[in-house]
């Protein structure tokens, strides 16, 4: 059982690290749901969360709003995408879709083959971590799109099972879990807290949950 918690500022990523948190998700202005954060708190997101052993992967969003982006907003986030891993991050968290509500395969695709290019480039090269985000909770063919995230070589969806929370989602979760036969790992997100991850878990078979935990982190030996 592993928990990810979203973090919009240095202060929730101390207070994830203490908590025992497994992940990071790195954003900022979590009021708009999340845009990408600035070079400088990566930076030291990063820093402090490698002293801690945590893994932190960063949110990549240009704007508030849709997943429908213009080319100019693709490759901003291409460039954020190379900043990011520049700070030190060990994944990304990226989304896209077409004006029909589909996945927008060619833009997603050359993301992660941004990623992957300036991952191969450096000495040191480590795991790259690729997520895509609740674009996905609004796409129309959830299970075609769970295919298409897969044969793009992300390791992980992070869903509410495209509902308004995990717990209302948890059908569709098992459904995903069930789909993706182990390819990745389907990891449940929105309004999951302390009191209501385990039954989602229990029920829905995931093995990862998401949330800003803001009630306190599940102890270690409570997973």
């Amino acid at each position: 059982m592993k928990i990810e918690v979203c973090c919009p500022d240095l202060a929730s990523v101390k207070r994830a690290i203490e908590g025992g948190a497994d992940r990071i998700e790195l954003c900022t202005a979590l009021e708009l749901d999340g845009l990408t954060p600035t070079r400088e708190e990566i930076r030291q997101a990063v820093s402090m969360c490698h002293v801690a052993g945590v893994v932190v992967h960063v949110l990549i969003r240009s704007r508030e709003g849709n997943f429908v982006y213009n080319e100019a907003e693709a490759e901003q986030m291409s460039a954020e995408i190379v900043m990011a891993l520049e700070e030190g991050a060990d994944g990304i968290v990226i989304g896209a879709l077409t004006k029909d509500g589909d996945l927008d395969v060619p833009m997603c695709s050359k993301w992660i083959a941004v990623a992957k290019e300036y991952v191969a480039t450096q000495v040191d090269s480590r795991p790259l971590g690729i997520t895509f985000h609740r674009a996905f909770d609004v796409c129309r063919n959830p299970i075609q799109a769970l295919e298409e995230i897969i044969a793009m070589g992300c390791n992980r969806l992070l869903t509410s099972g495209q509902e308004p929370s995990a717990v209302k989602g948890i059908p569709m979760l098992k459904k995903l879990v069930e789909a993706s036969a182990g390819r990745l790992c389907i990891l449940a997100g929105a309004g999951v807290s302390a009191e209501n991850y385990m039954q989602i878990v229990a029920e829905a078979g995931v093995t990862e949950v998401h949330g800003s935990f803001k009630g306190g982190i599940p102890r270690n030996e409570e997973r």
